[in-house]
This record gives C-alpha cells, sequence and structure tokens, in this order.
C-alpha cells in the first residue's frame, strides 16, 4: 500500500500564523507608547481595567483594524485578557469588529468620533453607576417615609439626594438629544455662558437688595 507522503508546507497552522504576526509586529514609537499607558492610567483611575484603556488606546491611534493577536503581541498581554477586554469594549460600544478581504479572524477598530466616544462612555456609566443609585435612593425614601425612626434630618437630605439625581437625569436625557455641533458651540462660548448666567444673578441679587 502506497503512502502519500504528507506535505507539511501546504497545512495551514496556527503556530505559522501566530508566528508570521509577530515577526510583523514592530515596537509602538515612543510617542504612541507613552499614550497608551498614560490613558490606561488615566482608566484605572477612572475604574476602568487598565488593559481595557490601553487596547482602546492602541485602537483609537491604529491606522488599521488589528487582531487579538496582534493586539496581545504588541501590548505584550495575555490572550485571555485581551479577549475579555474586547469583549467589555464591544459592550461599551467603543470599538466594533470589522471584516477584511480574505481574512478569516476578526479584525478591530476603535471608534474616533471623540463626540460619540465621550457620549457612549457617558451613557455607559449613567447605566451602571447612576440609574442604580437613584433606583435604591427612591427605594430608600420610600422604605423612610413609613418608619417613625428616621429623623426629618435624615428625611430631608434623603429627599434633597434624590432630587439632585433625578434633576441629572432629566438634564442628561435633554443634552443627549441636542445635536453635536450645538453642545461643541456651547462649550466653545466658555465663560461667556457663565458669565450671562451670572449677570442674571447679580442683577435679582441688586433687586432684592
Amino acid at each position: 500500500m502506497n503512502e502519500t507522503p504528507l506535505d507539511i508546507h501546504s497545512v495551514p497552522s496556527d503556530i505559522s500564523v501566530m508566528t508570521e504576526i509577530r515577526t510583523q509586529t514592530r515596537p509602538l514609537p515612543p510617542a504612541i507608547e507613552r499614550f497608551v499607558l498614560h490613558w490606561g492610567e488615566m482608566g484605572s483611575q477612572w475604574g476602568v481595567n487598565r488593559s481595557v484603556a490601553q487596547i482602546q488606546a492602541l485602537l483609537y491611534l491604529s491606522e488599521r483594524p488589528l487582531t487579538a493577536e496582534q493586539i496581545a503581541d504588541t501590548l505584550v498581554m495575555a490572550r485571555s485578557n485581551v479577549s475579555n477586554s474586547l469583549k467589555e469594549l464591544l459592550g461599551w460600544r467603543l470599538i466594533r469588529r470589522v471584516p477584511l478581504m480574505g481574512d478569516r479572524r476578526d479584525h478591530y477598530e476603535a471608534e474616533t468620533d471623540l463626540w460619540e466616544m465621550v457620549t457612549r462612555i457617558a451613557q455607559g456609566r449613567k447605566e451602571r453607576e447612576i440609574d442604580p443609585a437613584a433606583a435604591a435612593l427612591r427605594a430608600c425614601l420610600a422604605e423612610a417615609q413609613g418608619d417613625a425612626r428616621v429623623s426629618p434630618v435624615a428625611m430631608k437630605r434623603l429627599a434633597e439626594m434624590g432630587q439632585f439625581l433625578e434633576t441629572v437625569n432629566r438634564w442628561y436625557d435633554q443634552m443627549i438629544s441636542v445635536p453635536a455641533p450645538k453642545i461643541m458651540a456651547l462649550m466653545r462660548m466658555g465663560a461667556k455662558v457663565a458669565n450671562f448666567l451670572s449677570f442674571g444673578r447679580k442683577d435679582g441679587d441688586r433687586q432684592s437688595g
């Protein structure tokens, strides 16, 4: 019985693919590396995993979509760490998968519109932090109203905090519906808006005096 010799060069392997990726990956320029590291530090201070922030920074500055293997090799991270971080960034909608012709691997690119990026981060933090806090506070207020042991001072402060969170929620809902160009124009006015608001307050103070 004749056996056909196995041509190992014709059989693709994960090892050869990984080797090719690693040999093609170049060290980051110092300025890019500094930005990625600083963004990671900022993320950890904001309660975001450092690896998640670093991957977002790398993809944000990348001129082309990257695979998970390329990200892991460039940032010297474990593949499992990169995979979990990519899932979190996808959940925040700060990155997206993009197909590349002739390559079945997943490639990722970052959201590069700064206003969209800030809006999505704000929306995510609101859903994860502000909304649960507001719901818990409403439950506390409802429970406190039927408990004579809760002092008037505590009730007043709980009510004030509840009103503040409700105001924040209403402000967020209103601002999120305003087109980005108008928001940017308002931000550029800066001190002019503050001076306008303080001018009205000073007039009222003079009248009351």
